[in-house]
């Protein structure tokens, strides 16, 4: 039985078994029990590796094409449209910051909006079987307040889950 890599591996490598650059010295500790005049230099060396250029990170067109698929592309171009403007006046990342929140607030609007059509417009009727089935709890009335004993208004006990039956025209 071999050594399975997680899931996603080979795309994050290439297929090649991912190498710790850091070695020992990526721990504070072991940096503070002492260091060879080697490990000082490539640490220095190492350290000096991590700082991005000025122009990075670059954007590049193919790579954006490849890692999102043409549907997320096509969602994604109206807010990008309205937004790449608004870059220079904000600053790009508070612009993409605020490109998510309105992403987001916009998708759960139309998530609650369609949902209450769906509630109302969905009754579960005696016709069908769809829908919610909802139905309405008694009055709270305890002795003392008007309306004590609560008597209910249904007389006989074909009015119980009428669900619009006797209210249809047929």
């Amino acid at each position: 039985m071999g050594y399975h890599e997680p899931h996603g591996f080979e795309t994050l490598t290439g297929g090649v078994k991912a190498m710790n650059l850091e070695g020992r010295l990526g721990r504070e500790r072991e940096r503070l029990l002492g260091m060879s005049p080697e490990e000082r230099q490539w640490r220095k060396q190492w350290v000096k590796d991590q700082h991005l250029s000025p122009n990075e990170p670059r954007f590049v067109p193919e790579l954006y094409k490849e890692l999102n698929n043409p549907l997320r592309r096509l969602y994604r171009k109206p807010l990008d449209m309205l937004f790449e403007p608004l870059q220079g006046v904000l600053g790009k990342q508070m612009a993409l910051n605020v490109r998510y929140i309105t992403g987001r607030f916009l998708m759960f609007t139309f998530a609650g909006f369609y949902g209450a059509y769906w509630l109302k417009y969905n009754a579960h009727t005696w016709e069908t079987a769809k829908g919610w089935d909802t139905t309405l709890t008694r009055p709270s009335i305890l002795p003392g307040e008007p309306g004590f004993p609560w008597v209910s208004q249904k007389s006989k006990p074909s009015d119980y889950y009428d669900k619009g039956f006797k209210d249809s025209p047929i």
